[in-house]
C-alpha cells in the first residue's frame, strides 16, 4: 500500500482553533497508521499556545525563521534546523518577524482524529523569555538539530575534521554520513535526540543514484526538498518533484532511480523506527536464492492428494 500527494493538491486549513493565530496544516500523508506528516505554516506575528502531546513529534523548518518555545525556553530556528518534541513535553510557537514561516511536522503514532479521545493539551499562552539562536553545542538544545549542506559532503567528510568551535553536531559514529550507491544519508532525528517512535533524515541522491525495489517493517514518507526522482511503488511508476510526498506502507515495494542528471534531496520519516536488523528486504537477494534452489534442481512440493 502506498500514497502519493502532488505539490498543487496539498490543502492548509486553520488549526487549534482559539489556541493559535495564523496557524495552518496541511495533511501530506492520509492513509498511515503509525504516522502523520503535515505542511505547516504561520503567519508573520502569529502564534500557537504552549500545548503537550500524547505523541512524538519532530519538525524541520522550510522557510521563515519562527520561534520554538520548547520547555522553558524559546529558540529561534532557522531553514534546515528543527528537532524532536517528546511526548509529554510542553511547547509552542511564535513568528515574530515579517515573513511567514514554514515546516514539516511529523508525528508518530498518527495525530487522532477530532471524534476520538484528544491528544493535546493546551497548557499556557505566554512564552516565558526572549528568544535565542539556536545553539547546537548548547546541551540544553539536545532535542535540536541544525542541517546544512556541508553535512552531506563526501569528501569534505572523509578528508576533514571537525574543529572543537564547529557549531555543527560533534563529529562521530551517531551523526556520521552514511554514503553508498550514489545515495547520502544524514540522520537529523533517532534516539541521540530523544526519539523512540520514529526517525527523521535527508536522503540525497546524486546523478546515478539508485535504490533497487525492496520493503520493510515499517511506514516511511518523503517530502521532495529539490530536484526530480523516478520512483516505484507496488508496480507503479511516478516522477516525484519538489513538493511532492509519497508514503510506503509496510510491505509496499519500492525504489528510486535518479535519471535528471542533477543533484535530488528529500526529508524522510519512518515510523516505528526500523529495527536493529532485517530493516531491508531487497527483492533481487531473494530472487537469486530462488534461482539457485531452481538451479540445484531440488524437488517442488507436490500438491492436492500426491502431497499427503
Amino acid at each position: 500500500m502506498h500514497e502519493v500527494t502532488r505539490r498543487g493538491e496539498i490543502a492548509s486549513s486553520p488549526a487549534y482553533d482559539r489556541r493559535s493565530d495564523g496557524f495552518t496544516r496541511a495533511p501530506l500523508v492520509d492513509a498511515a497508521l503509525h504516522m502523520t506528516l503535515d505542511l505547516c505554516s504561520l503567519d508573520p506575528g502569529g502564534g500557537i499556545d504552549s500545548h503537550l502531546h500524547s505523541f512524538e513529534e519532530s519538525v524541520f523548518v522550510l522557510g521563515g525563521r519562527p520561534v520554538l518555545q520548547l520547555e522553558e525556553r524559546s529558540i529561534r530556528l532557522d531553514p534546515g534546523s528543527g528537532g524532536i518534541v517528546p511526548v509529554g513535553v510542553s511547547h509552542g510557537w511564535v513568528a515574530d518577524g515579517e515573513e511567514p514561516a514554514a515546516w514539516i511536522e511529523m508525528t508518530s503514532p498518527r495525530r487522532r482524529a477530532a471524534d476520538e479521545p484528544p491528544d493535546t493539551f493546551f497548557v499556557g499562552t505566554a512564552l516565558p523569555e526572549p528568544p535565542v539562536p539556536l545553539n547546537i553545542r548548547d546541551p540544553r538544545n539536545r532535542h535540536l538539530f541544525r542541517f546544512d549542506d556541508g553535512q552531506l559532503d563526501v569528501e569534505r567528510s572523509r578528508t576533514q575534521g571537525t574543529s572543537v568551535d564547529d557549531a555543527a553536531v560533534s563529529a562521530s559514529i551517531p551523526t556520521a554520513l552514511l554514503a553508498y550507491s550514489g545515495i547520502g544519508v544524514k540522520m537529523l532525528v533517532d534516539q541521540r535526540l530523544g526519539a523512540q517512535l520514529h526517525t527523521m533524515f535527508v536522503v540525497e541522491y546524486q546523478p546515478g543514484g539508485v535504490a533497487h525495489p525492496h520493503d520493510h517493517p515499517f511506514e516511511e514518507a518523503y517530502y521532495m526538498l529539490e530536484g526530480e526522482i523516478e520512483a516505484v511503488a507496488d508496480g507503479a511508476e511516478y516522477t516525484l518533484e519538489q513538493g511532492d510526498t509519497l508514503w510506503t506502507g509496510v510491505g509496499c515495494i519500492h525504489g528510486f532511480a535518479n535519471t535528471s542528471g542533477r543533484r535530488v534531496r528529500w526529508i524522510e520519516t519512518t515510523a516505528p523506527q526500523p529495527p536493529s536488523g532485517h530493516s531491508y528486504r531487497f527483492n533481487r537477494d531473494w530472487d537469486y536464492l530462488a534461482a539457485q534452489l531452481d538451479g540445484a534442481g531440488l524437488e517442488r512440493p507436490l500438491a492436492g492428494k500426491e502431497a499427503s
